[in-house]
């Protein structure tokens, strides 16, 4: 009988998108192919705590309480895996729960800041351990919106200009000399968000200088940095997922999220319902919360030039990282004028995208998907594996014990 791969499903952590990423990880952990698999949660909490234990599979135990934790584990990851996972736990003996949890492999379904951004796919880079998604430095720079931009410059991609806006070094207001210099020839109305955030987390429309001051400090308490665009009418959405099958880069379904205000929030995406208003306008200048249910049409009527500029864009800004797993890439268009341009690119997509490979042409399961990032893993590791000792001989400046 074949041994199952042991894949630790990680999710949570100390981002703004943690909500977002339990309900992505709880999805994949149900959807891992049972068959070839034995998957197990790893929870990271809001304070940086790491948990396993039968309780986190149950979505009605979240966020965990002080009851519900103490039935769980909490571990710390061994660093030095080579090859291998192993949670080790924190309180050990005779008041300890359990032993050390190993692991092949990394099925990680984070969002956000310290997680999507290359932080914990760094970590598992030093530990030695299989990881699924994209690379340390892809995760890196597209989780920042400005880096994405100068990464993709050299292409033919067309993007939007930008003003970075830096949270000052004391408190989280920019003085009005500052505001103006990093602002320079901006024009308004703009829109502005996080640099490092995605699902809608804090995207304000801003029609003047004095609403760009009156959102900056909600914006700052989420992100260190702001990254100010000019604002796009007769906005028009496209968001397509892009990966590696067989050698092949393969693009899903697009999809085209409906909207029923200028600017879609998180509220809008996930709840459907513009956060129980009407109609669901905003007000100018005000800033959105985040996501969990998006409305959108899949595969839209689209003419074919800009279908195919979609798709070829896309598979062009997934091959300048060297791209791995599945990430989503988005699009802003103005549906008067045809343009478009890219907006940004998603490491690792809420629920891992799957709606957009089950509608593809020919269609991807969940369960397929995730298999497929769970054996690529196996071989980017396999590919990047260096040696118990990787200095040359000839660079040996010390004796070696086993010489």
């Amino acid at each position: 009988m074949t041994t199952k791969r042991r894949i630790a499903v990680l999710f949570g952590g100390r981002s703004p998108e943690h909500d977002v990423s339990a309900v992505t990880g709880l999805q994949a952990l149900a959807a891992v192919d049972a068959s070839a698999y034995d998957a197990f949660p790893v929870y990271i909490s809001t304070d940086g705590n790491w948990f396993i234990g039968d309780p986190l599979r149950d979505r009605a135990n979240y966020l965990p309480d002080d009851n519900t934790r103490r039935a769980l584990t909490e571990v710390m990851l061994d660093a030095g895996g080579d090859g291998e996972g192993c949670l080790i736990p924190k309180k050990a003996g005779l008041f300890g729960r359990g032993g050390a949890k190993k692991f092949d492999a990394a099925l990680l379904a984070f969002h956000g800041n310290q997680g999507e951004d290359g932080q914990i796919q760094g970590l598992f880079e030093m530990a030695g351990i299989p990881y699924t998604g994209m690379r340390t430095l892809a995760s890196a720079a597209l989780m920042d919106k400005s880096v994405t931009k100068r990464l993709l410059a050299g292409h033919d991609i067309p993007q939007l200009g930008c003003a970075i806006l830096r949270r000052p070094a004391e408190g989280v207001i920019m003085s009005g000399d500052a505001l103006a210099e990093a602002v320079g020839n901006a024009k308004f109305p703009a829109c502005v968000k996080p640099c490092h955030l995605g699902s809608s987390i804090g995207v304000s429309k801003v029609e003047d200088m004095k609403e760009l001051r009156e959102v900056l400090p909600t914006i700052f308490r989420l992100d260190p940095v702001a990254i100010m665009e000019p604002f796009v009418p007769n906005l028009v959405e496209y968001n397509v997922a892009v990966a590696t099958f067989d050698g092949a880069i393969r693009t899903s379904a697009i999809e085209r999220p409906k909207r029923i205000a200028e600017l879609l929030d998180f509220k809008e995406k996930y709840l459907s319902g513009g956060g129980g208003k009407k109609g669901g306008g905003k007000a100018p200048g005000a800033v959105s919360e985040g996501m969990l249910s998006l409305t959108r049409d899949i595969n839209p009527e689209l003419p074919t030039d800009v279908e195919a500029k979609i798709r070829n864009w896309a598979g062009e800004a997934f091959t300048a990282v060297g791209g791995t797993g599945a990430p989503r890439i988005d699009f802003l268009g103005d549906a008067e004028t045809g343009e478009i341009w890219l907006n940004e690119v998603n490491p690792c997509p809420g629920s891992f995208g799957y709606f957009l490979w089950e509608a593809s042409d020919p269609p991807m399961l969940f369960t397929e998907l995730l298999t497929h990032l769970i054996e690529e893993a196996v071989v980017e590791f396999r590919h990047s594996r260096l040696p118990a000792d990787p200095t040359p001989k000839d660079a040996r400046l010390f004796k070696r014990p086993y010489e």
